[in-house]
């Protein structure tokens, strides 16, 4: 089976005591679908036309499992703390090859 990635830029963060609370509710959450942790933070060096945003890289075992954690529950409770306007960020679900 293929294994699939997170890949969450985060553009802005507007209201880092939210990203914390999220944080508390996310990791468990997606503990519990699997997630596997691979990268977070600011990135070591950008180059090309990256930007010096934080990064977090979270590995699944399969799309379908990368796809089930970000509807779960306990995920969506996530977002709900992290509310509307705490960032602005891009996540992409990638499958790996």
């Amino acid at each position: 089976m293929t294994k699939a990635y997170w890949v969450s830029a985060y553009r802005a963060i507007h209201n880092a005591d939210a990203l914390a609370e999220y944080a508390k509710l996310a990791g468990p959450a997606l503990a519990e679908a699997g997630a596997k942790f691979l990268a977070r933070g600011m990135p070591a060096a950008v180059k090309e036309s990256g930007e010096m945003q934080r990064l977090v890289v979270v590995e699944f075992e399969s799309l379908q499992a990368a796809l089930a954690a970000y509807d779960s529950p306990g995920y969506k409770a996530a977002l709900k703390a992290l509310g509307d306007n705490a960032v602005v960020r891009d996540i992409r679900i990638v499958e790996g090859t």
